[in-house]
């Protein structure tokens, strides 16, 4: 820590800080993929948040001289990172989905899912417009209320069964004013959602195996382990999902799922099954499609 604080004092603009930041993180053995990919990014996200600024600042903002408590600040954010391997989007409070902010704390795990790239998309050619839209195993709602901002006259529901998700929920509907077309219900799955039929399901629902939570980095471990892992082989919500959603989807309905590094698992359980696996560009994998009438005709072999 000496050798830190000495190199400390000669740092005058928030560029040489920056710079700083993202040399300490990258020889701090840091995994970045929690909002950020890369040391400089990290940095960046620390170092407004200490000031108070948006994250889209000038890059003019660069020649600014901090503070004395503006640098004390920042650099108690960067060891804190070092030191703890918390994810920033926890120390901030807030996640980026969908070009939106959400809050975000160690009751829900921070947005990643790919399914972004089919909301920006309108889920075209698959869906039109949907009327009723469900976000399974919501977190912080960031999927089901993203689709709120595409779908303006949709019906959005978010369920979770956990109760510290729910709040979390609650408030980014609020932060996004959207009350009035959000609803939150606490359900494990579909068990409390009985009245309601969806023309869109959407889940990134628990999908880690026994071996992959033990190889994930430090950060992950951060995040609610009930809202990551999914037995030994991964598959035990995914399968419940698909043994119940057809009951829950309009004649039309769509159901998207996410199961990442599960999808091999999902493939050997149901071979016959016609998955519709999607190809994003940034490389993206794991997230499938079925129809309502895919859920119903093989709902034998889901059992």
């Amino acid at each position: 820590m000496a050798n830190r604080m000495i190199s400390r004092k000669n740092l005058e603009s928030l560029h040489d800080i920056l710079v700083y930041g993202e040399k300490l993180f990258d020889e701090s053995n840091l995994f970045f993929g929690h909002g950020t990919t890369n040391a400089w990014d990290e940095a960046v996200c620390l170092c407004l948040f200490a000031l108070g600024l948006p994250h889209d600042s000038s890059v003019s903002l660069l020649e600014h001289i901090p503070s004395e408590d503006e640098r004390l600040e920042i650099f108690s954010l960067f060891d804190q990172r070092v030191e703890t391997k918390i994810p920033s989007a926890y120390i901030t409070n807030t996640a980026w989905f969908f070009g939106l902010p959400f809050f975000v704390d160690e009751r829900v795990i921070i947005p990643r899912s790919p399914i972004a790239n089919l909301i920006h998309e309108g889920f075209e050619p698959w869906i039109t417009q949907p009327n009723n839209i469900l976000d399974l195993c919501a977190g912080s709602g960031c999927i089901g209320i993203s689709c709120a901002y595409v779908f303006k006259s949709a019906n959005v529901v978010l369920s979770d069964v956990s109760e510290g998700a729910i709040e979390v929920g609650e408030i980014n509907i609020k932060n996004h004013n959207m009350a009035g077309r959000i609803s939150i219900s606490e359900s494990d799955l579909f068990e409390n959602l009985t009245n309601f039929k969806f023309d869109l399901i959407l889940s990134n629902p628990p999908y880690v195996d026994k071996q992959d939570l033990l190889n994930m980095p430090s950060e992950y471990h951060h995040e609610p382990k009930i809202s990551l892992v999914a037995g030994d082989d991964g598959l035990s919500f995914v399968v419940r999902i698909l043994r119940d959603a057809g009951n829950f989807l309009t004649e039309k309905g769509v159901l998207i799922v996410e199961v990442g590094n599960s999808r091999p698992a999902l493939e050997t359980m149901f071979p016959s099954i016609p998955f519709l696996w999607f190809e994003f560009s940034d490389g993206d994998a794991g997230v499938f499609m079925l129809t309502r009438d895919d859920l119903i005709a093989y709902g034998e072999l889901l059992g």
